[in-house]
């Protein structure tokens, strides 16, 4: 039941609300992966990587609540449990423990390139039933794939 009045057929819904709860577990994820390597990154290029990787903490959070406000406006609970986040993301696992720079550098560059990878399907599949989150979903790829490319420089 939702207690907000959704301006999508039920069809449509369906499939923008699972876009935007795929893209809301992807940008938690990839927020709280990028800080814990933040926290554990070694090396020469430590200044650099750790500063790049609080760039994108603050990308996935600022997006992560617009893709949550935006299900919400159109009748969809977001899910940012825990559970449902570990559940769903299609980030892997961060290795416990310190983390060298290129290994900090070589996280991102797979973690940023998963997230857009979907971020691109869910824009292909939002723009008939709902052009308003495809143009969200485009804006945040546009973020994540500037950071993938800025890590991929890194590590050149």
């Amino acid at each position: 039941m939702s207690v907000v009045k959704s301006p999508l057929s039920e069809a449509d819904l369906k499939t923008v609300g699972q876009a935007l709860q795929g893209a809301l577990v992807d940008l938690i994820d990839l927020s709280l992966v990028a800080k814990q390597v933040h926290w554990n990154v070694v090396g020469p290029r430590f200044r650099s990587v750790h500063l790049q990787l609080d760039e994108v903490v603050t990308t996935a959070r600022t997006h992560s609540d617009t893709v949550a406000e935006r299900a919400a406006a159109i009748g969809v609970n977001p899910d940012g449990r825990a559970a449902s986040v570990a559940s769903g993301s299609a980030i892997g696992t961060v290795p416990e423990g310190w983390i060298k720079d290129e290994d900090a550098v070589r996280i991102l560059v797979d973690a940023l390139g998963a997230v857009a990878a979907r971020m691109r399907a869910r824009i292909d599949e939002t723009g008939e039933p709902d052009p308003v989150s495809q143009d969200i979903l485009i804006g945040l790829t546009a973020d994540l794939e500037k950071h993938a490319w800025m890590f991929q420089a890194e590590s050149a």
